[in-house]
This record gives structure tokens, sequence and C-alpha cells, in this order.
């Protein structure tokens, strides 16, 4: 299971760098999100894969058949922050396409 998460993750975060590196803002804003998704899974999986395993300690759990909470919870956390900064750049990508008519990164490339 942890060979799949690290590929997964391997093959986002190089996606993600590569439409970083695009010229057109769309594919740059993809980038970040495919980047920060790439992130949260490397955090979650950090806490340890573990599957039907509850997250809450009670007097009959061991410390080894729980799964961390705190990875969940800064995901969780990482993903709400993800969207909304998501929709704040695709309101910035929009104004700046109706005010300079291209959607390049640099604002030189002639609009279509």
């Amino acid at each position: 299971m942890e060979i799949i998460l690290s590929i997964a993750i391997g093959v986002m975060t190089s996606c993600g760098v590569w439409l970083i590196l695009r010229p057109r803002t769309y594919q740059v804003i993809i980038g970040l999100s495919l980047l920060s998704y790439a992130v949260n899974l490397f955090i979650f999986g950090v806490g340890g894969v573990k599957s039907n395993l509850p997250p809450i300690l009670d007097e009959s759990a061991s410390t080894t058949m729980i799964a961390d909470p705190v990875p969940q919870a800064l995901v969780l956390t990482a993903i709400v922050i993800g969207f909304a900064t998501t929709a704040l750049f695709l309101v910035v990508l929009l104004a700046s396409r109706g005010l300079t008519g291209t959607d390049h990164v640099d604002g030189r490339g002639g609009s279509r």
C-alpha cells in the first residue's frame, strides 16, 4: 500500500510542477492544486496508512491499534484552505483576462 501511495504522490508532484511551469494561468492554477493535493497525501501518509481502525483511544485499545488523528485534521484543514485559494485564483484569473485580454502568466501572449 505504501508503494502505491508513494507512486501517486510522485506522479501528482511531477505533474503539478510541470503544469506550474506552463505559460497559461489556468494551467498554473491546476498545477498548484495538484501540488497541494500531493502534499496532502504526503501528510496523510506520514500519519500511517491504517484501515478500519478508530482514531479515538479508549481503555481497550492499545496505542498500536489506533490511527493518528493529527495528520487527518491537518489534511482536512489544508483541503478547505486549498479550495478557498483555488477559488480566489480563479477569480483573479478571470479579472486579469478581462483587463489584459490574455491568460498568459507574463501578460505578453496574444488573445485567442
